[in-house]
């Protein structure tokens, strides 16, 4: 509560009266092994996204889910990269307090040992078995809310084959989208800038470095934005 309630020292407003806030989290990536039922880890969601929506409902709530299936659709789990993690894509996101739903994407962890045509097939897959299911079953948009690859050749990875996924993925989102489906967006991770070098991770996108990998991202935000002009002229004219 008290990050919704905060009041921002430097423009003097509360967190949750604060357009420039898009979403709140609940958390990053959960999981709970010790229970592969998804119990625990339901509960626990459907009471904080009630407490969140209690406080703020100003702004867009999501889990912050990775994606994996669980025991409420027993045939999807067939998407898992082998394994359960105690949370559940369909019932986490089905809450009526969340707003939209999210999956994370590093078929380079999840699947090691594969190689990268593996990896590129497990990709694919998994963004449409739950773009499928965020337009059919849940009936909420689906944004990809972080996805990666190492891009040093010292990290298993290449430029090459991180632009090929960047490609790739967002070639997906902008099919969804432009056909008018679930698919909302990417978000890669991670952006940092000459000089954060105590935050590398392998996986930073720094444009001055990867000048291709910019590229790739300046034209899927051109793309996007061109999908989203008639529907920001049709509000324009709504509200005058």
């Amino acid at each position: 509560m008290e990050v919704l309630t905060r009041n921002n020292t430097i423009t003097g407003t509360t967190y949750l009266e604060d357009p420039t806030i898009f979403a709140w989290e609940l958390i990053n990536e959960p999981r709970c092994v010790s229970d592969p039922s998804g119990r625990t880890l339901q509960a626990w969601i459907e009471e904080m996204a009630g407490y969140v929506k209690s406080i703020d409902r100003n702004h867009l709530l999501e889990v912050g889910l990775e994606g994996f299936y669980g025991d409420s659709m027993e045939e999807r789990k067939r998407f898992n990269p082998g394994y359960g993690v105690g949370s559940d894509f369909i019932a986490n996101n089905l809450d009526p307090h969340i707003d939209f739903s999210t999956i994370h994407l590093y078929p380079d962890q999840w699947i090691p040992g594969s190689d990268v045509a593996d990896q590129f097939a497990f990709l694919q897959a998994w963004i449409q078995a739950h773009a499928d299911d965020a337009g059919e079953v849940i009936g909420k948009p689906l944004l990809i809310a972080e996805f990666g690859r190492p891009w040093r050749c010292s990290e298993g990875g290449s430029l090459s084959q991180r632009d090929d996924l960047y490609q790739m993925v967002y070639s997906d989102i902008y099919a969804s989208a432009a056909a008018g489906g679930p698919c909302a967006g990417a978000l890669f991770w991670q952006l940092l800038v000459a000089g954060m070098d105590g935050l590398r991770d392998g996986y930073e996108v720094i444009f001055s470095e990867s000048p291709s990998t910019a590229s790739i991202i300046y034209r899927h935000s051109r793309r996007l934005s061109v999908l989203n002009m008639p529907f920001t002229a049709a509000r324009a004219v709504a509200v005058t």
